[in-house]
């Protein structure tokens, strides 16, 4: 499914008024239909009370439609209104109009305290305070009535977007109600869709509210959701080699594991040949634990790591194999940094690059902006911040911006890893995913990733789908996981273990899971 920014959306209405005809009376009624359809659903209506708060906006506009369809239809409907009377304009002042006219207690908030009672007697609330354009901090009245919503304890419909998060980043303007429930229009926006906005969402219901397909798939919609693609099936008639051929140069003698959940990874995933170059010193030891993984001793440096004097001898067996994985464990070592910088630019192959190959890249992009063959990178928040010169926080507030300039710039596909992680591509497409869980913020998961990625390569993907299904799957490999172990305790090699599982499920129940395992999204 598309994602939207908020400009985008307003966008789609524009154009959904000036081509197309559909007035915004009719989005209006469109968007409150749709509304009061997931609280019939989801809760039921007639004889239940509900307490109302609106806006003066388009977004208190929809609330009004959806009071006025739950009064008709036989519950019991007390609204509250948020601001001056006279703002309301256009399609919300008719239907302030209309519900005016109702036998329906329409009362101005002046004092937070005069909602408590009714609250506290009512079955449910429904939030039609802010919709997706808040740029602000939310402060005074606004944010005492979002505090009291939260404090209710009351199950909450909130209208396209929880008042208080920000459309265009997720991020909590000073205060947000948190929903049990949320019908969304038009499109998903980003913030309906990225931490902390999606926790806060609850289930999330999506209606086009009329606009034809032609605008809602649209390619200049940059923005989806990563859905899931089915795997190839494996033909009888094949060898190893039909799988993928990846070298992995990782490891050093401070990060044994690295290498070892990489490489390994690669092939619990499904694929062929697993090559890793690492420290001689190290060979045996990881042997020990993959038996499996084939092994390319290489010489050390003094303080463990790979050998700018492995140099040519990796650039001529990268030549042997379809993809190339450097960088999980290799060490800060200055030698190993600059041979990680001069492999870069000299590998003619697919290359990812993780962990300690992101450092050693950061502040030297020249070595990967003219490569011909696709760049991959996988960094978290932190190695994130050494590419952008931003701080943390500011990422988050404008991440899928920061995401698409980064990955055009450094002409690299970037998973930007993290709950929801993001995959942007050089031509600004961005994929939220949606699989995954806490339990794989730990150790080692970053590196089951990338094998994962390379697995998928191995499989027969496109260098672009592969990155995307990787991603799902390294995610829905952590969640059969913790369906088993539970969140707390969760280890990469729970998640590695898990992948084989991982791919059975996925191909025997595609459908499924395409259809309603991840998305806790929901087309109305």
């Amino acid at each position: 499914m598309k994602i939207s920014h908020v400009n985008e959306m307003r966008d789609l209405d524009r154009r959904a008024i000036e081509e197309y005809g559909i007035t915004q009376e009719i989005l209006m009624e469109n968007a409150g239909q749709a509304s009061y359809f997931t609280i019939m659903k989801e809760f039921g209506v007639k004889n239940k009370n509900f307490v109302f708060f609106c806006g003066v906006g388009n977004n208190g506009g929809d609330g009004l439609v959806v009071a006025r369809k739950i009064y008709s239809n036989g519950g019991k409907v007390t609204v509250f209104i948020l601001g001056d009377r006279s703002k309301f304009k256009g399609a919300a002042k008719q239907n302030f109009d209309i519900i005016n006219k109702f036998q329906i207690e329409l009362l101005d908030l002046h004092n937070v305290s005069s909602a408590l009672d009714p609250i506290n007697r009512s079955d449910a609330v429904i939030d039609a305070i802010f919709g997706t354009g808040l740029d602000r901090e939310v402060k005074g009245r606004y944010k005492d009535v979002i505090n009291m919503i939260n404090a209710s304890r009351k199950t909450v419909f909130s209208i396209d977007i929880p008042s208080g998060i920000n459309g265009d980043t997720g991020q909590v303007m000073g205060t947000a109600v948190k929903a049990d429930y949320t019908t969304t229009f038009g499109l998903p926006k980003i913030g309906n869709l990225l931490y902390p906005g999606f926790e806060l969402g609850g289930k999330l219901y999506v209606t086009h509210i009329s606009f034809p397909p032609v605008m809602h798939d649209s390619d200049q919609l940059k923005i989806a959701t990563n859905n899931p693609e089915p795997i190839l099936e494996r033909s009888k008639d094949t060898h190893k080699g039909n799988f993928g051929k990846v070298l992995f140069i990782a490891g050093s003698s401070n990060y044994p594991g690295a290498p070892y959940f990489a490489a390994l990874s690669f092939l619990k995933a499904g694929g062929g040949l697993s090559y890793l170059a690492t420290p001689a010193n190290l060979a045996a030891f990881i042997g020990n634990k993959g038996s499996e993984i084939i092994f390319l001793p290489q010489k050390n440096t003094t303080s463990g790591s790979i050998s700018l004097k492995n140099k040519q001898q990796l650039l001529q067996f990268s030549e042997n194999v379809d993809m190339v994985v450097i960088g999980p464990g290799l060490s800060l070592n200055e030698e190993t940094q600059t041979l990680i910088r001069e492999l870069s630019a000299e590998i003619r192959k697919p290359l990812l690059i993780d962990g300690d190959g992101i450092t050693a890249i950061a502040n030297d992009w020249e070595c990967i902006i003219k490569r011909e063959a696709p760049t991959i990178l996988t960094p978290h928040m932190g190695e994130m911040r050494r590419f952008v010169g931003q701080n943390v926080d500011d990422i988050s507030n404008n991440k899928i911006n920061v995401l698409q300039n980064t990955a055009q710039e450094l002409n690299a596909t970037i998973v930007l890893k993290g709950a929801h992680s993001l995959i942007g591509y050089p031509d600004k497409r961005v994929f939220i995913n949606l699989s995954g869980n806490p339990g794989m913020a730990t150790a080692g998961s970053g590196d089951v990733l990338t094998g994962t990625i390379a697995a998928m390569f191995g499989l027969g993907f496109s260098i672009d789908d592969a990155v995307r299904i990787g991603v799902f799957l390294h995610g829905f490999a952590g969640d059969l996981a913790v369906k088993d172990k539970g969140e707390d305790g969760l280890i990469a090699s729970d998640i590695m273990n898990q992948l084989p599982a991982s791919v059975k499920v996925y191909r025997e129940e595609f459908n499924s899971i395409t259809e309603d395992y991840y998305h806790n999204i929901y087309l109305i």
